[in-house]
């Protein structure tokens, strides 16, 4: 599928300052501090949006948090492969559709094209591969096939009165397995019952081995969309369809498995069971989870209704820039939220920044620069908001480079050599 175009990305090893060091992040599988990559090449997969609302702030702080990795990664001279999932057939989605009384194809394409623009406005950049389910149903019901034969997966007959023209494919979370259910989320039991019908798992529904069992396959609904595979006529499961396309674009294990912290349980963990049972040794060797935003009070949700959406903000006036400062101004693994007053602080901050990149150094003996302390910031923890204190403190007390110029906009990618004043 389509991305968006890529922001230019200053090189300041080439600049003469060297590589910059590895990042030290909070892998939420272990519940420790680790060092990423091992070796010299990383690859990251970022779960995506479901294209019936988008983008909210929510979603802009996700991608965000990965975006600054990505960058730290490249400045560390580390060759980086993303590749990330667009969810453009789910139920979510059709149920947006019907009640819009549009065709789902064209609300997935017509949100998937403001998430290309509101990605590429806030200077993030595009995973390598920007894969859609319905691009890969094929490899999918492949490896629901596969967990079929295998004995991971069940049939079980759709409930009655839905009119399905099969059986569903259900996965078998009872299964004797390397790692126990949960203990990739550190996750218990009554806790996970109520995520999973949190995410519309069904729990209670009759025949299932465990309540914990997630869709793989489901069967064709009248008037629902459909593909014929060696599992029968129907669409894939959440959880499957990101464990294929990540294995078929990255491998397995690949660096990081990455999202927002609502998709700890049950989407990232049971993506690491899924691959598992497809024969993988792991998913991926660390799990990365961004903080969520409220808003008025409440988680930012689409089932709420409570968004603030990029594009709005934009439409109103909000610089890129300021808007992506103030997002930056949050550690990207703590819940916040959004309030009133953000923006407008953001604004203030980005014309200081751009007062003092129009004054530059006319002595060389004076310079300076943010470099070091940028990486060191970054490089713990991908801690952004002192990263932001780092460069108030430096304009105060040092004239204007061009290796802090580019170090701003390759680490935190705000160019100020492209930004308008207000």
């Amino acid at each position: 599928m389509r991305s968006w175009e890529r922001a230019a990305v200053p090189s300041l090893e080439a600049m003469g300052h060297g590589d910059g060091p590895l990042p030290s992040v909070h892998d939420v599988r272990t519940d420790a501090r680790a060092t990423v990559p091992a070796g010299p090449t990383a690859s990251m997969y970022t779960c995506g949006i479901t294209p019936y609302d988008a983008t909210h702030l929510g979603h802009a702080f996700t991608y965000l948090a990965f975006d600054t990795l990505t960058r730290v990664w490249l400045d560390a001279g580390i060759e980086v492969r993303t590749a990330m999932n667009s969810t453009d057939v789910d139920d979510p989605l059709l149920e947006r559709a019907r009640r819009d009384g549009v065709d789902w194809r064209e609300l997935a394409e017509r949100q998937q094209q403001l998430f290309r623009d509101d990605m590429a406005a806030l200077r993030i950049l595009p995973p390598d591969r920007w894969v859609a389910v319905t691009e890969r149903i094929a490899p999918i019901a492949a490896g629901v096939r596969r967990m079929l034969d295998s004995g991971d997966a069940y049939r079980l007959a759709a409930p009655e009165g839905e009119g399905a023209t099969g059986e569903d494919v259900l996965f078998d979370t009872t299964r004797a397995r390397r790692f126990r259910v949960g203990e990739g989320s550190r996750t218990d039991e009554a806790e996970m019952v109520a995520l999973t019908r949190e995410f519309g798992g069904d729990p209670d529904r009759p025949g299932k081995r465990s309540p914990l069992d997630p869709l793989l396959w489901r069967a064709e609904r009248p008037g629902e969309p459909a593909w014929d595979s060696p599992v029968g006529r129907g669409r894939p499961g959440w959880h499957v369809e990101c464990t294929v396309i990540a294995m078929e674009e990255l491998g397995a294990p690949f660096t990081v498995a990455a999202g927002g912290r609502d998709l700890r349980f049950p989407h990232q963990e049971l993506q690491g069971h899924h691959a598992i049972a497809l024969g993988a040794p792991l998913f991926s060797q660390t799990r990365l989870n961004a903080g969520l935003v409220a808003y008025a009070g409440e988680k930012m949700s689409k089932s709420l209704g409570n968004l603030v959406l990029v594009s709005r903000l934009l439409e109103r006036g909000a610089r890129p820039a300021a808007l992506r400062l103030a997002l930056l101004d949050h550690h990207w693994r703590q819940d916040w939220e959004w309030r009133d007053g953000e923006l407008e602080a953001a604004e203030q901050r980005l014309d200081r920044w751009l007062a003092w990149s129009a004054t530059p150094d006319d002595d060389p003996s004076l310079a300076e620069s943010i470099v070091p302390w940028l990486r060191v910031t970054l490089a713990d923890d991908l801690n952004t908001p002192a990263a932001l204190q780092a460069v108030d403190a430096f304009i105060q007390r040092a004239p204007a480079d061009e290796g802090s110029l580019a170090a701003i906009d390759a680490l935190l990618g705000i160019d100020l050599r492209s930004v308008a004043a207000r």
